[in-house]
């Protein structure tokens, strides 16, 4: 078992260093929308995905923020007790709810994007513009091979 241990180098794992600089990515950027605005990041992400989009179900919104289905309960709760979201019946279909920003979400979100595409461009301003173009590449391929499913024989 020595060996096997030996032989892996957490630190070059390209999961964990991606999981690594994602969350503290993430906490940066949060600090911008959670001092000025009393949000967290999961609502955050749900306003971001709803302002991008427009209406969805909970599910959707699940989907395009990789959080479970008991986060986006609970987050959905809270911005409609927030006045952000208001929830209505698909006229397509009775039986799904639609999430929607409201007036007040609307301006939220109007609020917080030049905020956090300012603290994206802090955090990527030692990347050159062919390193940018390299990291969206890559990270395009990796989500193309994500959406395949997961790897046959690991």
């Amino acid at each position: 078992m020595a060996s096997i241990e030996a032989k892996f180098d957490l630190e070059r794992f390209i999961p964990y260093r991606l999981s690594l600089l994602s969350s503290r990515m993430t906490s940066v950027v949060a600090g911008v929308y959670t001092r000025r605005f009393k949000l967290m990041t999961p609502e955050w992400r749900a306003v971001a995905v709803l302002g991008r989009f427009g209406g969805m179900t909970a599910s959707d919104v699940a989907d395009r923020t990789a959080m479970d289905n008991a986060r986006v309960s609970r987050t959905v709760t809270k911005l409609l007790r927030g006045g952000l979201v208001v929830r209505t019946t698909d006229p397509l279909d009775r039986r799904r709810a639609l999430l929607e920003l409201t007036d007040l979400g609307r301006e939220l979100y109007g609020n917080i994007v030049p905020l956090v595409l300012a603290a994206e461009a802090e955090l990527l301003k030692d990347l050159t513009e062919p390193e940018r173009a390299a990291l969206e590449a890559a990270m395009s391929k990796l989500e193309a091979r994500l959406e395949r499913g997961p790897p046959e024989n690991p």
